[in-house]
């Protein structure tokens, strides 16, 4: 897709994105995940030493707004960055070096 051939997002959907990393806990998910795609809940909160609910709230959030999608492997559920959440992380990363 060209990039005249892409839409432009409106503020509201904007929004959604920030909204999803407007916390340091899911900004530190969302590098966790890139790392170790297909990682487990337990995963995270084991790695980031946070309570297994917290890290469920804070997933969901992320999955809510779009930047990491979950599979069921049998009794797991594994996490994955989306194609938005590979960009949103591209752009923390960048903001974060500037």
């Amino acid at each position: 897709m060209k990039d005249k051939d892409k839409k432009v997002k409106t503020a509201k959907q904007l929004e959604r994105y920030f909204k999803g990393v407007a916390n340091h806990r899911r900004i530190e998910i969302l590098y966790l995940i890139a790392e170790q795609e297909g990682i487990t809940l337990d995963g995270i909160a084991g790695i980031l030493n946070c309570n297994f609910k917290t890290a469920s709230e804070h997933t969901r959030r992320l999955v809510q707004a779009g930047l990491v999608k979950k599979e069921y492997q049998g009794r797991w559920v594994v996490h994955f960055l989306t194609p938005y959440g590979k960009r949103f992380l591209e752009f923390i990363k960048t903001f974060q070096h500037s």
